[in-house]
Formats: C-alpha cells, structure tokens, sequence
C-alpha cells in the first residue's frame, strides 16, 4: 500500500496513492481578516504573483494584520472600510472581452428552477440508471470575467477563475416507466462568492497575471480585506462521499451540495481537522472506501495528504509529505496497494504507504511531463503501473509566456502533423497529450515508461468505469481535441471522444483507439461513463457529456453507448438553457 506523487523542477501534477485492503462540518462561513486563507493564488503559476511578491505581501500583511487585529472591533471595521473606499476609488473593473470563437466559454444566469427538457433525438435506453449527471465549471459572476485598470497598471483575471456552477440532467421514470428527464443550474455559494453577491459589485482585484505593481497591489489589498488572495471558486469537479455530494476545486476546502437542489449547504472540513486546499480529484481506496485528499498551499507544509473514513466522519491520517518547495498537483490515484513544469528539470513519481510518512516515499525518476490527469494505476507483480496523459508543455501560462497568452495559446494547441517525435522546444504542438504508461518497479527500482498512443490526436480528461479504480483495466475514455478549433479560439475546445484498448496493440505497439466524432463546430465537456445496472463486462454502459453545437447555438446532453462507441448517440437530448464549456461531470445513481 503507497502513495504515489510526481514532482518536477517547477510544477507537479498528479498525485496518485496505493492503498492495500490491509491498511485501514458544519461550520459557518467566515470572512475578514482573523487569519490568512489557506486559499492561494488559484495556480501559483504567474509571473507576475512572483515568489519574491509573494513573500513581500505575505510579510507586510502579518505585520499589518497583527497590527490591525489588536485593535478594538469599531476600529476594524473602519480600517477595512477604508480600504474598501480606496479600491472603489482608484481601481476600475473593467470586462474582460471574449472572442466570437470563445462565446461559449462566456457565463449564463441560474435558471431558477428545474425545467424539464422535452426534445429527445433517439431514446434513453430502458436499463439506464435513474440519476443525476451533473457537471462543474467556471460561470463568471457579474457578467463575465473582470480586468482592473489603476495608477499602478493592469491586473486581470485567467479564465479558469470564474464561480463555480453546477448544471444537472435529472433522469427519472413515472409511474408507467417513462422517462422523465429535466435540468438546472445553480452557483456553488462560497463564502468568497456570497460576500460579492451580497455587494452586488466585483470586491477581489485580479491577482494572477498583469503588470507586476498591479498584482502585488491586488495581492495585498485581497489579503487584508478578505483574509484570502483569490476568491473561492469550487469550479472543477463533484463527488460523492458517504451518500453526500460535494463541490470542489484546488484553492479552498470542498463544499457539501444538496444533489436534488443544488443548494450549498456548508463547507466540508472534516469536522475541522482539514483546513487548508482541497484536492479537485479525490479517490477512493478500493476495498476500504476510504477517501484519499491532498492539498497544496505556498507556504510549508507544501503538500499534505490525507486519509478520510469510509463514513465521511473522521480524519484517519494526514502527513506532510516535507517536500522543498511548493509544487502544483491536481490529481489522486490509487492501487489496489500502492506530477510545473519545467523541460530541462526533473519529473519524480513517489509511492508511499498510504498510512506512512515522508520518509517512507521511494521515489523513481522519470522523463519531465506535465499530466494533469490519471486513468488508473495498479500493480502487476513487482511492479506499479501508471497510466495518465500526458504532455511535453503545460497548459499553465509560465513566466515567459509573454503578454500575448492568444497567441501562447493558439501555438501550443496548433497540430502540425501526426509526428511521432514532437520537437519539445517548439511551442507548435506543445500541448499534445497522448496516453501514456510508467511501470515502475518496486524491487530493482527500474522505470519503464513510453507512448500508448500516436500523435494524429490530443486527447485529455479520461475517466473509467469506476469498478476498475485501481485493478488492472481494459478500457479508458477520454475527451479528444480539435486543434484547429482550439487553436484559432485559444483555448481547448473538444470535437469527440475516444474509447482506448489497453490491451489491444497494433503493429506499432501503439494501442487501439476508436473515436467518436462530433458533427462540425460542436464541442463536448464534462464526459462521465455510466455503468450499466448488473453489466458483466467492462465496458456494459454508455459515456454521457455535454455538448454544445456553436453553429446553431444549442446544448445537448448525448448518451453514447460504450459498446458501440463509433456509432450515433443512442440519445440526444436538448437543453432548455445554452451551457458553457467546463470541467469535470461525473453521474449520482439516486437508487439502488
């Protein structure tokens, strides 16, 4: 039993965790300035929010702070009025336009109340789970995303701040066994989120990227007004613990949702004993149920992991892991038992036992990558397979993107030809993500890593049939990139889908892909597999996603059988309300 960690010289990213059989809140929100958040800048990844400003701000809010919190509470609340009066006064928010290519990346309104969704294209088969497909993502407040201009510059927004907002798919049968299917949405209130609402106005001041006085500014002020650096965004995913239903994204702890409503009900801390970030991607260890989470945050403890009971109720174990430096890490894997960025630096996986410490973590070197995302690792003998996709580049601005991140953008999703070596210091093609395999072994320590899959596509956000988290799989799905769609957009923006045949290998020893192609201009988010109720084989189920047709300007869910994964969706439903592109969706079965 181990955890599994990759780090690198600048960046890290997915974390995954090996956890044998063997081994086994409600609180009310708070705004202010008592203490720093545990919230950090949303990727600790700009330039601008360099170290050295950080470290600046971070020094003169203690001493500030301190200063302030010794005062009598009338006193407060003026020193933080008047901070309030100076931002309304020399910043001015200003929109942050989108390009016609990006219109579906703009936000919607909440529609209020579920509405049922009554054009079905094909139908629903009739084994298919009563449930929920919900997925997350960002939904600006106010509009859109906001820049500030001021004496000291420019600082805006990245595109991935945005509030978090859930849009659910009900599927339900009456009386007589009829589909009854409907939609709505609904804003993840976080503290952060419900102090703007209230203000009716934008309150937190950019703070990842723009002119270096702007940022620092923005930093600090959102430090003292707010006790935290970025709002609280729960945009990235949802899962489900225990029978609860949580939201949850890098730079804050989760919050519980009621699934039927989509109500936010309070933040998840564990009865108080997690504090500080919340992993997007928690897993559960296979046999014991319990929950595997982690959080970074820029000041030591770096990393810390913990190990949450089945029952949802007790922080079992939490162990900082002494890593030197802050890395970002957004996904956890597990095993039965037992990843920045930087090109010339060093990519590093880790297996630790899950109740271990850091200095029972083997580290096995490997070839620098940037992969955000896990489809399964397991063990095979002595060795511990990996599989994820993986990169060259990373699709996190660093500093020497320059200040054209368009263009930054549009190269790095640019498709030059299916090469099978990709140059790894052209910026063309830089974010080409390919299925990828390490098999690392326990007993001589060797690494084994290589490509799974060719370069004709990019292909990203896998998921599986979660009865296979951790034991050796067949298949993988995932999302596929349309390169020149994201290319001209600049930002990724996926034309179809991709079942891959673990263990199926063509004469190149490439694995087998099948795809599933979107009509023109219309792109998918969200994807989710759905087993079927008492399938026997893997793959028994169908593969849900949004999809949005920017041509007509229309949202559909489709419903693709897994079985038959080239062929049309057994179901396409259409939505009473445009849907923006987000993260990550996953399906709630409601009954047995």
């Amino acid at each position: 039993m181990a955890i599994i960690m990759s780090c690198s010289a600048a960046y890290a990213f997915p974390l995954m965790i090996r956890c044998s059989a063997e081994s086994q809140s409600r609180r009310p929100p708070r705004i202010g300035l008592p203490k720093p958040s545990t919230s950090t800048n949303y990727y600790s990844s700009s330039a601008s929010a360099s170290a050295s400003a950080s470290a600046c701000a971070s020094a003169a809010y203690h001493k500030i702070s301190s200063t302030v919190d010794s005062l009598p509470r009338t006193i407060k609340e003026t020193w933080v009025k008047l901070l309030d009066d100076f931002v309304d006064g020399v910043f001015e928010f200003v929109d942050q336009p989108y390009l016609p290519s990006q219109s579906n990346f703009a936000p919607v309104d909440e529609i209020g109340e579920p509405v049922y969704a009554t054009v079905v294209h094909g139908s629903i088969p009739h084994d298919f789970p009563e449930g929920v497909y919900i997925r997350n993502g960002p939904n600006p407040l106010f509009g859109g995303l906001k820049s500030t201009k001021s004496i000291f510059g420019k600082s805006s927004h990245s595109w991935i701040e945005g509030e978090g907002m859930l849009h659910a798919l009900y599927f339900s049968k009456d009386s007589d066994g009829r589909w009854m299917i409907s939609y709505n949405n609904r804003h993840v209130e976080t503290d952060t989120f419900k102090h703007e609402k209230d203000r009716k106005k934008p309150g937190f001041l950019p703070a990842i990227e723009g002119d270096s006085p702007a940022v620092l500014l923005a930093y600090l002020l959102n430090w003292l007004r707010f006790g935290s650096v970025n709002k609280y965004l729960s945009n990235t995913s949802v899962f489900e613990h225990s029978g609860k239903f949580y939201s949850a994204a890098e730079n804050h702890i989760p919050q519980e949702i009621d699934i039927l409503t989509l109500e936010t009900r309070w933040n998840w801390d564990i009865n108080g004993d997690w504090t500080r970030p919340f992993t997007s991607h928690p897993k559960k260890a296979p046999g014991t149920g319990e929950l595997v989470i982690m959080g970074i945050y820029p000041q030591k403890p770096y990393f810390e992991l913990g190990i949450v009971s089945a029952d949802g109720k007790k922080l079992l174990h939490k162990v900082d892991l002494k890593l030197s430096r802050c890395c970002l890490c957004h996904e956890i894997g597990v095993t039965g038992r037992l990843i920045k960025y930087n090109k010339k630096g060093y990519a590093r996986i880790g297996i630790m036992p899950r109740y271990g410490d850091a200095y029972s973590v083997h580290w096995f070197e490997v070839e620098p990558s940037c992969t955000f995302h896990i489809i399964n690792c397991y063990e095979e003998d002595d060795e511990v397979i990996v599989l994820a996709c993986r990169a060259h580049n990373s699709i996190i601005p660093g500093p020497d993107f320059g200040w054209n991140k368009f263009e930054w953008f549009s190269k790095g999703f640019k498709q030059i030809g299916a090469l099978e070596e990709i140059d790894e210091e052209s910026e063309d093609e830089s974010f080409l993500s390919r299925v990828y395999e390490w098999r690392l072994n326990m007993r001589t320590g060797d690494v084994a890593e290589k490509n799974l899959t060719g370069a004709e596509y990019s292909i990203d956000f896998p998921i599986i049939n979660e009865k296979c988290i951790g034991k050796k799989n067949k298949f993988g799905y995932t999302q596929v990139v349309d390169s020149d769609a994201s290319s001209i957009s600049g930002m990724a923006k996926y034309g179809g889908l991709a079942k891959i045949y673990l263990e199926e290998r063509e004469l190149d020893e490439l694995i087998k892909v099948e795809y599933h192609k979107f009509p023109g201009n219309t792109f998918c988010s969200g994807a989710a597999f759905v087993a079927k109720s008492g399938g026997v084989e893997e793959d028994d189920g169908w593969i849900i996603t949004y999809v949005h047709n920017e041509d007509s300007d229309v949202s559909q869910v489709y419903i693709v059988d897994a079985k038959n994964f080239s062929h049309e969706p057994v179901a396409k439903i259409t939505l009473p309300r445009r849907v923006p592109y987000g993260f990550h969706g996953a399906f709630m079965p409601l009954h047995p």
